[in-house]
């Protein structure tokens, strides 16, 4: 037996799996001995525009967007340096905003903020968040290529210069974060969200991990965000410690796509079968907050998993289901996978959290998914149509008694590793 060190919770744990267990890790670049250095550097050499000083002038009003407490971006270290080329240009705090790109997850408390920007940024800069529900503080700008009228942060639109900031990692159906995923969803109302999050895009071949090229949905979040003018893109990868590793900023396609570049060798590894059992994580906090956000680790952990083979997620959990947006309430709605994904698909209805839910079920219909959580009860588990485990040695143990020849796999960075096969692209 070997030890192997999970990603889980805010602390992480060590199981022990057989010798014979393949352990798929990122090949981490190496971060940067000062990180803040390194953004500083970046600003003044952007890829495809000039330094942000000089694209800034003191009568503007500027818009700093960032990504919420779901997200592993370091939002103070990132921010202080935007801040400091901005002040440089002669613009006053007072003519700067940042919002919090929420999309349509919650808002975050007094506190959460405070932990999420610094008290540097709170104290002396206006900072709000974005609510995708409320219709007056979105504005139309503008329609779809297939019609769909879209909303967009009041302030966002209304701005002089737009910044967009984050940090770029694999997406399960965006392809990567990051870049246009700050515009939709992140300061969308919720009609263009679930637009865009809509069931036939979501079922995309295309609509996948790694994959910008032809995927509906990341193709029409960056329709939408190049339509903002003069917009400065700054993007940041982090290696598994989560600290800075790559800055990516200038140009929204140019920037996001060098990182994306950038990340794929250090995520994308081959395989050269499927597996039995895969063991995953969702990389620990802050995404493995909840159990919707476990999907995206349970998706890519699907990828490598060969039909009616198993998925094992071990994720915290901290924040429960979670109890806000309508995710409990869509799996509570059929009685099991196949139910929910055929209602997805053909009961014409498409409301907030229904992809999350898509995605679920059309792993599931392929693969058995078991959950190992201690913020979640069994019941929970099981009303979310997984199966809970209480033991991932004795879940090991279990498969090997039933098949000793079969094949394992752990993803202990969960969805920063992401597998291919290694006859498919």
């Amino acid at each position: 037996m070997k030890t192997v060190s999970l990603r889980y919770g805010r602390e992480g744990f060590e199981i022990q799996v057989p010798d014979t267990a393949d352990v798929y890790q990122a090949a981490w670049k190496a971060a940067f001995v000062d990180q803040e250095t390194a953004i500083r550097k970046a600003l003044m050499q952007p890829i495809g525009t000039p330094a942000l000083r000089e694209l800034l002038r003191p009568s503007m009003k500027v818009v700093i967007a960032h990504t919420d407490l779901t997200r592993a971006t370091p939002n103070a270290l990132l921010l202080l340096p935007i801040l400091s080329e901005i002040l440089i240009a002669g613009i006053p705090s007072t003519q700067v905003t940042l919002i919090n790109a929420l999309g349509s997850h919650r808002k975050q408390t007094d506190g959460e903020m405070l932990a999420l920007l610094g008290e540097k940024i709170t104290a002396y800069y206006r900072c709000i968040q974005h609510d995708a529900f409320d219709q007056q503080a979105n504005l139309q700008v503008g329609k779809t290529a297939n019609g769909q009228p879209v909303g967009i942060h009041h302030e966002f639109v209304e701005a002089d210069f737009r910044i967009l900031t984050g940090f770029i990692e694999p997406h399960f159906f965006a392809g990567y974060s990051g870049g246009p995923k700050l515009v939709l969803p992140g300061l969308a109302d919720l009609e263009t969200i679930q637009w865009n999050h809509r069931p036939e895009s979501i079922a995309s071949e295309k609509a996948t991990w790694c994959v910008t090229t032809g995927n509906p949905i990341w193709e029409e979040m960056h329709a939408v965000a190049k339509r903002f003018d003069p917009l400065f893109n700054v993007n940041v990868t982090l290696d598994g410690a989560n600290q800075i590793n790559g800055v990516f900023c200038g140009d929204l396609f140019a920037s996001h796509t060098a990182g994306c570049q950038w990340v794929e060798q250090q995520c994308v590894f081959q395989v050269p079968a499927l597996y039995d059992l895969v063991i995953t994580t969702n990389s620990g906090y802050p995404l493995d907050q909840n159990l919707y956000q476990t999907v995206k680790g349970i998706s890519a952990a699907a990828r490598i998993t060969r039909p009616g083979g198993q998925v094992l997620m071990a994720a915290a959990c901290e924040d429960g289901i979670p109890n806000h947006g309508a995710y409990a309430q869509i799996l509570a709605g059929a009685d099991s996978p196949e139910a929910l994904l055929d209602t997805i698909l053909h009961g014409g209805q498409n409301i907030q959290d229904q992809w999350q839910v898509q995605k679920q079920a059309q792993i599931q219909t392929q693969v058995e998914v078991s959950i190992f959580s201690q913020g979640l009860t069994d019941d929970e588990i099981i009303r979310a149509h997984y199966r809970p485990v209480h033991s991932i040695e004795e879940e090991i143990g279990r498969i090997l008694k039933a098949n000793p020849l079969a094949r394992i796999a752990v993803l202990p960075e969960g969805p920063q590793t992401i597998g291919r096969r290694v006859d498919h692209k």
